[in-house]
């Protein structure tokens, strides 16, 4: 939001985009106690790590936002906005389920079929691209600030996912063997 725009010039759906962290937080939440799965559980772990870099870089650089007032105190927010955070850890939630949807075996909790692959890349892709998209749009964010934020996101989902297949999977499975009596998980 730009100086003198108030919660009701905002259209409904850029709103929701304003609170991206329920709309990406609970589902991804409530995937998780679906599935009981590691592999997600460490992926929430490096959506987390990748959120704190961000963060720390942020503080670093120092970039401030643009003039935007807070919808609850109207008053001007004075933060830093070099790179965007919610750009950067929701391109890693896209590129990390990119890759996961294509790369990884699906989990024994999932429906074993071509759609538990395409349909989480149909939500994703547009939802991540208008949520980055919508950085700009309420004013939260530069560009540039958005382009850094998407472009951090992407290096750590790719160094992260490399590390999964790279032998924490396997850890991973001896974990999920090692709690499924307790997490009521079916086995392989």
């Amino acid at each position: 939001m730009h100086a003198g725009d108030t919660v009701e010039q905002l259209p409904l759906w850029l709103l929701f985009l304003d609170n991206t962290y329920w709309s990406v937080t609970i589902p991804t939440l409530l995937f998780q106690a679906f599935t009981r799965s590691v592999g997600v559980a460490y992926f929430i772990v490096g959506c987390t790590l990748c959120s704190m870099a961000v963060k720390g870089v942020k503080k670093t650089i120092r970039q401030p936002r643009p003039v935007v007032i807070d919808r609850r105190s109207g008053k001007p927010r004075r933060s830093y906005g070099m790179p965007s955070t919610h750009s950067g850890v929701i391109m890693f939630y896209l590129v990390y389920i990119v890759l996961a949807s294509v790369r990884l075996p699906l989990h024994t909790t999932l429906p074993q079929s071509s759609l538990t692959r395409t349909i989480p890349l149909t939500i994703c892709v547009p939802w991540a691209i208008t949520i980055c998209l919508s950085r700009v749009w309420l004013g939260h964010h530069t560009w540039p600030q958005v382009i850094v934020g998407c472009t951090f996101g992407v290096v750590c989902a790719t160094l992260w996912f490399t590390l999964w297949v790279n032998g924490l999977n396997e850890y991973g499975k001896e974990v999920e063997r090692y709690l499924a009596p307790y997490l009521l998980l079916p086995l392989p």
